[in-house]
């Protein structure tokens, strides 16, 4: 079995969402720009009972573009990479302020006399 990996518990809904509804990564991140809860997709997306229903990609691609004026966001990332992007930059600022902390140590030690 593959190795899963630490996805904060606020994205699990995201990346659940996408697997059900069969949403792409564009997709999901146009929802999350709009506000949208995943939770709330059932009711979205039962266009096979009410026919006059838009599916729900397409319903959030028309919301995205009726918001922001564009088919699609810019950058499209997955959760994932957001993750793991969160991850680095999360790294390089213990390092950074563990660098600072140790410059600062050794300007507060006395010099040996």
């Amino acid at each position: 079995m593959a190795k899963k990996r630490n996805i904060p518990q606020k994205l699990l809904p995201w990346i659940e969402a996408r697997r059900r509804y069969r949403l792409s990564h564009a997709q999901v991140q146009m929802a999350r720009e709009l506000g949208l809860n995943p939770k709330k997709f059932g009711g979205l997306a039962n266009h096979h009972q009410e026919t006059w229903k838009a599916p729900l990609p397409q319903y959030i691609e028309h919301l995205y573009m009726k918001r922001f004026g564009r088919p699609a966001p810019i950058k499209i990332r997955s959760i994932e990479q957001i993750v793991s992007d969160e991850r680095k930059r999360k790294e390089e600022r213990r390092q950074r302020k563990a660098r600072t902390k140790n410059l600062d140590d050794s300007r507060d030690r006395k010099p040996p006399s």
